[in-house]
């Protein structure tokens, strides 16, 4: 039986626990709110129940606690990571990734090493430690940001697989140089830190791998019920991290994040719906990990920050950033894979630290802090500085220099279409010959199958599904048009995807209920979007159109060919669907559109062959 002592202490520690998990969901939620980036508002609010109030301290809280929770939530965050990364998105330009993860990370290192040297004065040791933990990026902020500027091109995919993939590679790097450090320095220990990589990278990337193919497989052979699908994935990742420390000892990072790069490219199973439950898991995980680390800081860390830290931060923006990806850049061209000019300058201003930077400071200035180690705590605050800096320069610079570099479309006129049915393929092959971009999304297989031979851009998954935001390439893509036969799959596609492309850019085909018959809206109409091709025109009217041989056509609209002309010709079963003007604008045909086909116009609309050769024989 508890004693009364004791239950006071419960008390004393369910506050706290209670207290990271509320302000770090009400951190993201007041971000998503105001639109701003959710790291920043996660450190402000840690900051303040830490240091500023002292309403919070993980030390205490946590004790000796604090560094397995903190590795293991990092992990569970890598392999989530891990998870969207699939070799085919690639496309052509994995000798530039590959040689930014390795040689660009290795003068990143270097050069922040001498900065740190140099500029802030800290001891060689501490120097090139702080190089080794800043040569992660920030994924949890690269992906909102890609989804808010939508790249085209290449510079996505190396910026997410960057992102992701140099979060390991650098906090191995850093343990490795920590290691070192507690061996007596560097130099005395370069042969232990060789060993120790070798191994990091066979015991972490054999457990990862084996581990990966083994859920896959069990997956696949149905021994684990629906129910439990997510459960076992986390024991497994669980188990894949410990037993990797077990062997070697700082390792588990790495097979956490090689087994969720072999579980999104194995073909033995379908694992989307564990994406889409390891993105909620990560929510909470780096809210939770943000408060904890940020009220860590003390307070006359935080005053000891002078003009020579925001110096160095500076260097890291303005040099070594650029530098990493111009040295990158030519390693790829050796190969093959050079990038144009405006990818490498788009690259070479995103590079924002995050998450696993954040920990392995707090981790490492613990340990050193506890071995003796002088100037250690040093580190925390200068990386938290760096993280607030990063993070705000790529949000404010990124997407006005995404469209001066044009990498980016000021307003792009791609059409996102959910939904490959015969006619909706009709109209994207009309589009894309016509220039503009076309993504066909779908889940029914035979539909993206067709698309494929028809050469179509496709993405096979559902439109609801979290993971779909960061996989989709959305570069060139300025609306959507729901048209799907399931009303309410077209509903909710709307709602979300009108923070990616506006109220003013997200369309769905009608329903048959949509208005009733005494022509009051229907009940849900304040959740619909526009109502593209007209209010009458519903999926299956569409679809019957096909099923008679309708097909797409694009139409020159003249001073002698008016639009007049065309609806003689096809009859009222024609059905407009765009748009295009002179100067190269897409307008959606929709109930709300008031403006007017005229001379000058491309018209693309679905007609009936047979309806144009009779009005041909009249």
């Amino acid at each position: 039986m508890l004693s009364a002592g004791g239950d006071e202490l419960n008390e004393h520690l369910l506050l706290p626990l209670a207290g990271i998990i509320i302000l770090g969901i009400a951190a993201q939620w007041l971000a998503w709110r105001l639109r701003a980036p959710s790291i920043l508002l996660l450190l402000l609010v840690g900051i303040a129940a830490g240091p500023v109030t002292g309403l919070l301290n993980p030390d205490v809280l946590f004790g000796d606690l604090l560094l397995p929770v903190v590795g293991l939530s990092v992990a569970l965050i890598l392999y989530e990571g891990g998870l969207t990364l699939r070799f085919r998105e690639l496309k052509g330009a994995n000798a530039v990734l590959w040689s930014l993860v390795t040689i660009g990370a290795t003068v990143t290192w270097l050069l922040t090493a001498g900065a740190g040297r140099l500029i802030l004065g800290l001891s060689p040791a501490l120097a090139v430690l702080l190089g080794a933990v800043l040569v992660v990026s920030g994924p949890t902020v690269i992906l909102p940001l890609l989804r808010e500027i939508r790249p085209r091109g290449p510079a996505a995919a190396i910026l997410k697989w960057e992102g992701i993939v140099i979060d390991p590679i650098g906090a191995m790097m850093a343990v490795l140089i920590f290691e070192a450090i507690l061996l007596g320095g560097l130099e005395e220990a370069a042969h232990h830190v060789a060993l120790a990589l070798v191994k990091t990278v066979l015991v972490g990337g054999g457990i990862g791998v084996v581990a990966g193919f083994l859920l896959a497989l069990l997956l696949r052979v149905f021994w684990i019920p629906d129910y439990l699908d997510n459960a076992v994935s986390v024991m497994f990742v669980v188990g894949a991290y410990a037993a990797s420390q077990e062997v070697q000892p700082e390792s588990g990072l790495f097979a956490a994040t090689v087994m969720g790069i072999t579980l999104a490219n194995q073909k033995l199973a379908d694992v989307r719906h564990i994406v889409e439950f390891k993105e909620n898991v990560r929510v909470l995980l780096i809210s939770s990990l943000f408060i904890l680390l940020s009220a860590r800081i003390q307070p006359e860390a935080l005053g000891d920050l002078g003009w020579s830290s925001l110096l160095f931060l500076v260097i890291l923006l303005v040099v070594v950033r650029p530098a990493s990806v111009l040295v990158s850049n030519l390693g790829g061209a050796a190969f093959g894979a050079r990038l144009p000019v405006s990818t490498v300058g788009f690259v070479a201003l995103i590079a924002p630290r995050g998450i696993v930077a954040a920990s392995v400071a707090s981790v490492f200035a613990l340990r050193l802090d506890a071995a003796g180690f002088a100037g250690a705590s040093a580190l925390v605050p200068l990386t938290f500085l760096v993280i607030v800096g990063t993070v705000g320069f790529c949000s404010l610079a990124g997407p006005p220099a995404a469209r001066w570099l044009k990498v980016a479309d000021p307003n792009p006129q791609g059409v996102l279409l959910v939904g490959a049915d015969a006619w909706a393929r009709a109209a994207a092959e009309v589009l894309t010959k016509r220039g503009f971009r076309v993504l066909l999304v779908d889940t029914n297989r035979r539909n993206i199958a067709a698309a494929r031979l028809a050469g179509l851009e496709t993405y096979s998954g559902s439109i609801l599904a979290e993971y779909a935001l960061d996989e989709m390439d959305l570069g060139g893509l300025g609306r959507l048009i729901a048209a799907t036969p399931n009303d309410w799959i077209n509903v909710l596609a709307v709602q979300r995807m009108a923070r990616v492309f506006g109220r003013s850019g997200v369309y769905q085909l009608p329903s048959p209920e949509e208005k009733k018959k005494n022509g009051k809206e229907s009940q849900h109409g304040h959740l619909h979007g526009r109502l593209a091709f007209g209010a009458d025109v519903t999926f299956a009217l569409l679809n019957s159109h096909a099923s008679r041989g309708a097909t797409a056509k694009a139409t020159n609209l003249t001073e002698e060919y008016t639009f007049e002309s065309f609806k003689e010709m096809y009859g009222p079963r024609a059905v407009p669907m765009f748009l295009i003007r002179d100067d190269k604008r897409l307008i959606v045909v929709a109930e709300d559109q008031t403006t007017e086909p005229k001379p000058g116009d491309v018209l693309i609309s679905l007609v009936d062959p047979e309806e144009e050769a009779s009005r041909e024989r009249e």
